[in-house]
């Protein structure tokens, strides 16, 4: 029997192929114990072909990968330690089973990475092309979850990473697209292996948990920003019922992001504010924790304060000028 042909395999047959060799178990109840008192939290995310992703420049096991590590930041956002995932691919009759073989081990590496004890997975037919869908499970510990400290105004607002960096990737891939279509030689894309790096391969570092319980240091509030940084500090102001500044001159940028952006036509701000798949933590941390955070999170950069409540959500300019953030997309005040 091929391994290439779904509708010989079957779709029990494919699942169990596609787990041998991993350290998960197929057709399990996806459930984990907890060790004393603590609190759950479930994330989901769905990638659609065609508006989060193009088979055409995305590696397979890229975006397997990729898929599983939007969902356990979303966890990490929380204070939530990963412990059980159920994916679900809707297939198309252009993948054949090495395809999807690609995909799931991408998601295999990438749950073993974050430390789940359990995946689940379904296959569905799609006659629109691939779906994928994650659910992440997580587990936040009473003690963390005691130790988080109400905002307060002044409280610094702070990312782990380069912001617009994924959105300008995309954007480079896409003219690639174009490129190779017009001139049909592969265009050169070693140049912008950092902004295609962050858009194709995102990764978020498995130990922040543990690093922020080690240092003492626990976060009011934290977000995955995937969908520009308005959306994450609109987000931060509502929830937290503050106001927040962010500041123009502090936002960290990928190596060359502002000629990148001059030769795509493409402001590097704008792509950091409005810009989506970054796949960087933002956490509010208490002012008084400043030179710690500062001395035991050196990746992290600084980039703003929590303030008053009647300042609303603003960027700042280096001459001191503030605009209120506006998010594309959905109107994140009205969630």
């Amino acid at each position: 029997m091929s391994e290439e042909n779904f509708s010989s395999l079957g779709k029990v047959e494919a699942i169990r192929l596609l787990y041998e060799g991993t350290p998960f178990t197929p057709f399990s109840s996806a459930y984990f114990l907890t060790a004393g008192k603590s609190y759950c939290t479930s994330k989901s995310v769905i990638l659609s072909e065609g508006i989060d992703f193009d088979l055409v420049y995305f590696p397979l096991k890229h975006l397997g990968y990729k898929s599983v590590v939007k969902a356990s930041g979303e966890l990490y956002a929380e204070m939530a330690e990963p412990r059980t995932l159920a994916i679900r691919l809707g297939v198309s009759s252009k993948l054949d089973f090495s395809q999807v073989r690609e995909i799931w081990t991408g998601m295999v590496a990438a749950a073993k990475e974050h430390g789940y004890k359990d995946v689940d997975l379904d296959l569905k037919p799609s006659v629109n092309g691939l779906y994928i869908s994650v659910s992440a499970t997580g587990e936040t510990s009473e003690l963390t979850a005691g130790r988080r400290t109400e905002a307060h105004s002044m409280d610094l607002i702070c990312v782990s990473g380069s912001l617009g960096a994924a959105y300008m990737g995309q954007q480079v891939l896409i003219r690639g697209k174009e490129q190779f279509g017009k001139e049909g030689e592969q265009p050169s894309l070693e140049k912008y292996r950092q902004q295609i790096g962050a858009f194709l391969k995102p990764e978020i570092n498995p130990g922040t948990l543990k690093q922020f319980e080690e240092s003492g240091i626990y976060p009011s509030f934290g977000y995955l920003v995937c969908d520009g940084l308005a959306d994450a500090v609109k987000r931060l102001s509502r929830d937290s019922g503050l106001g927040a500044k962010v500041y123009m001159d502090r936002l960290p940028f990928a190596g060359d992001s502002f000629e990148l952006g001059k030769q795509l036509g493409i402001d590097a701000v704008t792509a950091a504010m409005n810009g989506g798949d970054d796949c960087v933590l933002l956490f509010t941390v208490p002012l008084s924790h400043h030179d710690k955070f500062r001395h035991d999170f050196q990746t992290y950069d600084i980039i703003g304060h929590l303030a008053k409540p009647e300042v609303g959500a603003v960027v700042v300019t280096p001459d001191g000028v503030e605009f209120p953030l506006k998010a594309q997309g959905w109107d994140v005040s009205e969630d």
